[in-house]
Protein backbone atom coordinates (compact mmCIF):
# COMPACT_ATOMS: atom_id res chain seq x y z
CA UNK A 1 0.00 0.00 0.00
CA UNK A 2 1.24 3.52 -0.74
CA UNK A 3 1.08 6.81 1.08
CA UNK A 4 -1.54 9.47 0.44
CA UNK A 5 -1.40 13.24 -0.09
CA UNK A 6 -4.04 15.36 1.64
CA UNK A 7 -4.65 18.90 0.43
CA UNK A 8 -6.00 21.28 3.11
CA UNK A 9 -6.30 24.94 4.14
CA UNK A 10 -4.34 25.93 7.27
CA UNK A 11 -5.28 28.45 9.99
CA UNK A 12 -3.79 31.31 7.89
CA UNK A 13 -6.10 30.36 4.96
CA UNK A 14 -3.13 29.18 2.92
CA UNK A 15 -3.11 25.93 0.99
CA UNK A 16 -0.90 23.10 2.26
CA UNK A 17 -0.59 19.36 1.79
CA UNK A 18 0.47 16.55 4.07
CA UNK A 19 1.86 13.16 3.15
CA UNK A 20 0.41 10.31 5.20
CA UNK A 21 1.80 6.80 5.45
CA UNK A 22 -0.29 3.67 4.80
CA UNK A 23 -1.08 3.45 8.52
CA UNK A 24 -2.31 7.08 8.64
CA UNK A 25 0.71 8.67 10.34
CA UNK A 26 1.72 12.08 9.02
CA UNK A 27 5.11 11.75 7.34
CA UNK A 28 5.53 15.31 6.04
CA UNK A 29 3.72 18.65 5.92
CA UNK A 30 4.36 21.16 3.16
CA UNK A 31 5.04 24.86 3.28
CA UNK A 32 2.11 27.18 2.64
CA UNK A 33 1.08 27.96 -0.94
CA UNK A 34 -0.83 30.99 -2.19
CA UNK A 35 -3.36 28.96 -4.19
CA UNK A 36 -4.55 25.41 -4.76
CA UNK A 37 -2.80 25.08 -8.14
CA UNK A 38 0.61 25.86 -6.57
CA UNK A 39 -0.01 23.27 -3.83
CA UNK A 40 -0.85 20.61 -6.42
CA UNK A 41 2.36 21.50 -8.29
CA UNK A 42 4.20 21.05 -4.96
CA UNK A 43 2.75 17.55 -4.65
CA UNK A 44 3.91 16.82 -8.18
CA UNK A 45 7.42 18.02 -7.31
CA UNK A 46 7.54 15.81 -4.20
CA UNK A 47 6.47 12.80 -6.26
CA UNK A 48 9.19 13.52 -8.81
CA UNK A 49 12.09 14.28 -6.46
CA UNK A 50 11.46 12.05 -3.45
CA UNK A 51 12.31 8.77 -5.15
CA UNK A 52 15.80 9.88 -6.12
CA UNK A 53 16.55 12.36 -3.35
CA UNK A 54 19.95 12.12 -1.66
CA UNK A 55 20.36 12.30 2.10
CA UNK A 56 22.49 15.03 3.64
CA UNK A 57 23.21 14.33 7.32
CA UNK A 58 23.48 17.65 9.18
CA UNK A 59 23.21 16.09 12.64
CA UNK A 60 26.11 16.18 15.09
CA UNK A 61 27.70 12.85 15.97
CA UNK A 62 25.82 11.61 19.04
CA UNK A 63 25.98 8.13 20.55
CA UNK A 64 22.64 6.34 20.31
CA UNK A 65 22.62 4.64 23.70
CA UNK A 66 25.07 6.52 25.86
CA UNK A 67 28.83 6.31 25.78
CA UNK A 68 30.49 3.18 24.48
CA UNK A 69 31.75 0.92 27.22
CA UNK A 70 35.49 1.00 27.73
CA UNK A 71 37.12 -2.27 26.74
CA UNK A 72 38.76 -4.21 29.55
CA UNK A 73 42.48 -3.70 29.98
CA UNK A 74 44.56 -6.47 28.42
CA UNK A 75 46.03 -8.94 30.86
CA UNK A 76 49.83 -8.99 30.84
CA UNK A 77 51.23 -12.39 31.69
CA UNK A 78 54.77 -12.62 32.86
CA UNK A 79 56.58 -15.77 31.85
CA UNK A 80 59.47 -15.23 34.22
CA UNK A 81 60.26 -12.95 37.14
CA UNK A 82 62.63 -10.92 34.97
CA UNK A 83 60.02 -10.19 32.28
CA UNK A 84 58.67 -6.66 32.46
CA UNK A 85 55.27 -5.46 31.24
CA UNK A 86 55.34 -3.26 28.14
CA UNK A 87 55.84 0.43 28.73
CA UNK A 88 52.91 2.74 28.06
CA UNK A 89 53.02 4.86 24.92
CA UNK A 90 54.55 8.29 25.50
CA UNK A 91 52.08 11.19 25.52
CA UNK A 92 51.70 13.06 22.25
CA UNK A 93 52.56 16.72 22.32
CA UNK A 94 51.08 18.76 19.53
CA UNK A 95 52.64 21.96 18.40
CA UNK A 96 50.38 24.94 19.09
CA UNK A 97 48.68 26.65 16.20
CA UNK A 98 50.29 29.86 14.98
CA UNK A 99 48.56 33.02 16.23
CA UNK A 100 45.82 34.25 13.95
CA UNK A 101 46.26 37.57 12.18
CA UNK A 102 43.19 39.50 13.32
CA UNK A 103 44.12 42.75 11.57
CA UNK A 104 42.71 41.60 8.20
CA UNK A 105 39.09 40.60 7.53
CA UNK A 106 38.54 36.86 7.18
CA UNK A 107 36.69 37.27 3.91
CA UNK A 108 38.77 38.41 0.98
CA UNK A 109 36.61 39.16 -2.12
CA UNK A 110 39.59 38.51 -4.36
CA UNK A 111 39.62 34.86 -3.26
CA UNK A 112 35.96 34.18 -4.04
CA UNK A 113 35.47 31.80 -6.96
CA UNK A 114 33.82 33.38 -9.96
CA UNK A 115 32.12 31.42 -12.75
CA UNK A 116 34.49 30.54 -15.57
CA UNK A 117 33.91 32.56 -18.77
CA UNK A 118 32.16 30.65 -21.50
Amino acid sequence: MTGMFELFIDEDTSFRFRLKGPDGTVVAVSKSFRDKRAAVCGISDVREYAGMGLITDLCPEVPLRGPAPTPPAPVVRQTSPSAMPPLPAPPRHHSPLPPRDRTRPWHNPALVDHPAPV
